[in-house]
């Protein structure tokens, strides 16, 4: 059986052919010689291992048969109409790049006169050039095509580079934006593992080889069955990381780490493509391995969960935890699953942490209680410290990390990080209220999240047979320290026990959290991604403004950096501004409808809202025009509807084309934020520019923002 080698390029198949391609490649990669396939060489091509195959009557593929050790390969090259592809055959030749080791396909036409590129006249308007790069380097110790290091020294900026970098997708369209970016030479040659050639005498032997590097399998696949072949023709440019990683990424899928690790990175970086594709990794590896992979909400577990199945369906998550398998859940419905195996046995961990019983411990306290228990306690504090942040906060950082159950032990603890100071008489004050909250769990005998998550870390802590071997988390930001805890008795201290993946920027729930207080030292165990492949450059742009200036902070305790780049080039986004609410959902009904009829998959659509109300009405809105739209909560994102959903529930989603909906902060939202205590206020700030953030990098393609005029 032959084997296929798809590149991404080839992967982009018309939607009008996809199933009559996917036939052709079943055929092919079963057996070549199946009648109708009709696959031929070319007279006069450029490289006598291309063929072409007959996909239908009008279509044709062209590939390259490689030989090897009495096996055959096919590398894929795409699919044209039958004479542009008998063109694109005699003119594309395959080999092996001889400075960095790559595969590359090139089309050999006649040679054209290099024009010199003149460093000292185009020094003030060639990027690459004021950066210190030179022809000599991009050619000889990059690799780089000659005329692609021209036309990259000529280019007058960053936008000139990246449009230069999407005509040429792969490792050659990587380098180009790193370069772009600053990157040293030094660095790219590492990240991309580049490295000479070895030459064995046989030059098929050769390219296969080529094809195992690191840098390749940012633009190739080999093929392993199938159902991996339907995955990558199906999925397209939104499948197109299940396939294809860049070496980067690749390196964290399988390196090994004598503990704890971060992977940290801004939103669209392929943070959680790592996790999904190390999960499997791990599940490979040893078969009998118990892997949890969990996150903040259900929203986005459910979401893990599908990307495990689409990845490999060989890979089934398992449902419960301690089950052998890829166990994916959210961070709370672990904590629940922890309580409820441990049965009777919970009361004492309960008052370990409480210092007092509960006798519902599966049913969750109220959301609204902490406002109630201000509302009905009087109290001396300002309203800067009575309200339900500040308190809620404070109980989940300082007074369940710590086990505290009287006054006396919260008069003592330390607050580091709390921002705001209390003396003896705020304390005391405080704990009123708090006790006031616990006496009331008692009554009703709940544990809210937070609760729960201790109670349950507190049971694990004891045991010695852990429910997992590896724990890999998603969203890190937004965890509690409660959380952690739990995470971190879930598995014991060994090599690869837990991997954490977050983005500073996109803390969207709760306060900042420091690893190192709640036993998770990471001591050096930290990387960042850069390279953005979702969001074009121009999009990019206008969402790191939205956090320019803040004063974010990565889970070791260190000022956040951006430094983010895209590869992938776009229209700017565009504004429409508004006065009315009428106004705004006009403005929002034309853009999807505009997109709709013309021919955008309604599935590939959404608008974020700041709220619920406003969903709804936007729903109303475009059904009233005949849009086929749907409110998403809980739920996943429709296929073949538009999406309408509040920004914090869009966290982890990704569209062709967004419409962020104007943000109008009610007069209650804005006097409770006032009511703050200032360190309290700058980190609701924080959140609410980390949520515009997220809502404007869910955008592949295309982003609308309504504003108020």
């Amino acid at each position: 059986m032959p084997t296929i080698i798809m590149g991404k390029l080839a992967s982009k198949i018309d939607g009008s052919i996809r199933a009559k391609a996917m036939t052709f490649l079943q055929k092919l990669g079963t057996d070549d010689t199946t009648s109708g396939l009709h696959i031929e060489p070319i007279e006069n091509a450029a490289d006598p291992r291309v063929r072409t195959g007959r996909v239908d009557n009008f279509w044709r593929a062209v590939m390259f048969r490689l030989d090897s050790d009495g096996e055959r390969h096919y590398v894929i090259h795409g699919i044209w109409p039958h004479d542009d592809a008998i063109a694109v055959a005699r003119r594309v030749q395959l080999s092996v790049n001889p400075i960095n080791g790559l595969p590359q396909i090139a089309e050999i036409e006649a040679p054209a006169e290099r024009v010199p590129v003149d460093t000292k006249s185009s020094a003030s308007r060639s990027l690459l050039v004021n950066l210190g790069h030179d022809r000599t380097v991009l050619v000889e110790t990059l690799g780089l095509p000659e005329y692609v290091a021209d036309q990259a020294l000529t280019a007058v900026d960053e936008d000139a580079v990246l449009d230069l970098a999407q005509q040429h997708d792969g490792w050659i369209g990587t380098i180009l934006v790193d370069l772009a970016a600053g990157d040293t030479i030094d660095s790219v040659v590492s990240r991309m593992a580049l490295e000479r050639a070895m030459v064995s005498g046989d030059a098929d032997t050769d390219v296969l080889h080529s094809f195992k590097r690191p840098g390749a399998a940012f633009q190739y696949a080999l093929i392993g069955d199938q159902d991996e072949l339907r995955r990558v023709i199906e999925g397209g440019d939104f499948g197109a990381w299940r396939i294809f990683l860049h070496p980067e990424q690749r390196r964290y899928v399988d390196r090994s780490y004598n503990g704890p690790f971060r992977l940290s990175g801004g939103a669209g970086t392929g943070k959680t493509v790592v996790l999904v594709h190390r999960a499997r990794a791990l599940a490979r590896r040893d078969p009998d391995a118990r892997i949890v992979l969990t996150t903040f909400t259900t929203n986005l577990a459910d979401a893990l969960s599908d990307s495990v199945t689409q990845l490999d369906p060989r890979v089934q998550p398992v449902k419960k935890l301690g089950q052998t398998g890829v166990h994916v859940t959210g961070v709370d419905a672990l904590a629940s699953a922890v309580l409820r195996v441990a049965g009777s046995s919970l009361a004492a961990s309960v008052r370990e942490v409480l210092g007092d019983d509960r006798s519902a411990p599966l049913a969750r306290t109220a959301g609204t209680r902490w406002r109630e228990v201000v509302e009905s306690t009087g109290t001396s504090l300002l309203p800067a410290l009575a309200n339900e942040s500040f308190l809620s906060s404070e109980y989940g950082h300082v007074v369940l990390p710590n086990k505290i159950h009287d006054e006396a032990g919260y008069l003592r603890v330390r607050r580091p990080g709390r921002g705001v100071a209390l003396d003896r008489a705020k304390r005391s004050a405080v704990w009123e209220l708090i006790a006031a909250y616990r006496a009331q769990g008692r009554i009703d005998g709940s544990l809210d999240f937070a609760e729960a998550a201790a109670v349950a870390a507190a049971h694990l802590a004891g045991q010695t047979d852990k429910p997992a071997d590896h724990v890999l988390i998603d969203e890190g930001q937004d965890l509690s320290p409660s959380h952690w805890q739990l995470l971190r008795a879930l598995v014991n201290e060994h090599p690869n026990d837990l991997f954490i993946a977050e983005d500073a920027h996109q803390r969207i729930y709760g306060t900042r959290v420091v690893l190192s207080r709640y036993g998770i030292p990471i001591v050096g165990r930290s990387q960042r991604l850069t390279l953005n492949y979702r969001t074009t450059a121009q999009n990019l742009r206008y969402a790191m403004k939205i956090i320019e200036g803040g004063q974010y902070a990565d889970m070791e305790d260190e000022a956040e950096t951006t430094g983010y780049r895209s590869a992938r080039t776009g229209p700017g986004p565009e504004f429409d501004a508004v006065e009315t609410l009428s106004a705004e959902l006009q403005v929002i009904g034309d853009r999807v409808q505009a997109w709709v009829e013309a021919g955008t998959d309604a599935g590939t659509v959404a608008v974020l809202v700041p709220d619920r109300f406003h969903r709804d009405r936007v729903v109303t809105a475009l059904t009233e025009r005949g849009v086929d739209a749907r409110a998403v909560d809980r739920d996943r994102p429709p296929h073949g509807r538009v999406a309408v959903m509040t920004m914090h529930r869009a966290k982890g989603t990704e569209f062709s084309k967004v419409v962020i909906a104007a943000d109008r902060p009610s007069p209650m939202e804005l006097a409770r934020l006032e009511a703050l205590a200032p360190p309290e206020r700058v980190d609701a700030e924080l959140r609410r520019r980390s949520l515009r953030y997220v809502a404007a990098t869910r955008a592949r393609d295309e982003l609308v923002i309504v504003t108020h005029k």
